[in-house]
């Protein structure tokens, strides 16, 4: 986690970077320096830093990757939401369709952007929902095909809780069992009942099949995991 301790001008709109690659980070921050109306208060690389930052920072925007390791950019929005309801939260993804635009939505945040466009359509964003504006990057909404900040979910995925996700986002990422139940301070048994039901919900009987649903239906914002399948019939020993 990164504070930018320069004094700047209450008038710029204050933006915290959350994304797991200090490169994307790096290349941002550069981007938003470049503003006269903006500029970049901190830096986490993670969800789990992004919601220590907020509790004892007051960023106008958070620009949040959906798809990181831990908690991730969806439980750290539905995180950060609930500590300040005034945050305002931008999502970026290299995915355009699937579960994670939607998810990122309803969890709260104004916001989607895909991490290929333009460097005028991210500032478009930024400078909308500062403004108290929704804005969503055309490619996506053509893809959600209903209206994007609609409560009512239509993928395979949304039959899963906010823990349910939490954990069929773990194990798609590759965590065992037990470094699932450490993380979340969960028993072993309780994390293998979660995901029994994750199963059972997503009418599948291994973590082979719910990495390939994962790509399919966009909950993994990188088809190469599914390089990772080999090794997924050992998860979770």
């Amino acid at each position: 986690m990164k504070l930018n301790s320069t004094t700047f001008s209450e008038a710029k709109i204050s933006i915290l970077l959350v994304d797991d690659h200090e490169l994307v980070r790096a290349g941002v921050a550069r981007m938003l320096g470049d503003e006269d109306d903006m500029y970049v208060i901190g830096e986490a690389g993670s969800g789990e830093e992004a919601v220590e930052f907020v509790k004892h920072h007051a960023p106008d925007i958070v620009l949040m990757d959906a798809r990181m390791p831990g908690i991730g950019g969806i439980e750290a929005t539905h995180s950060l939401v609930k500590i300040s309801p005034q945050i305002k939260i931008i999502a970026m993804s290299s995915v355009a369709s699937g579960v994670i635009p939607s998810q990122m939505l309803r969890a709260g945040a104004m916001s989607f952007i895909t991490k290929s466009v333009g460097v005028e359509e991210m500032l478009k964003a930024v400078r909308m929902v500062q403004d108290g504006q929704h804005y969503v990057t055309p490619e996506v909404a053509t893809q959600l095909a209903l209206d994007p900040f609609n409560q009512k979910g239509g993928s395979l995925f949304d039959k899963l809780s906010r823990r349910e996700m939490q954990i069929a986002q773990m194990l798609t990422d590759g965590k065992k069992v037990s470094q699932i139940s450490q993380y979340l301070d969960l028993s072993p048994k309780t994390v293998y009942s979660y995901r029994y039901r994750i199963f059972e919900k997503l009418g599948i009987r291994s973590d082979v099949e719910l990495t390939i649903l994962a790509v399919k239906h966009g909950l993994t914002d990188d088809a190469r995991d599914l390089e990772k399948l080999p090794q997924l019939d050992r998860v979770a020993s």
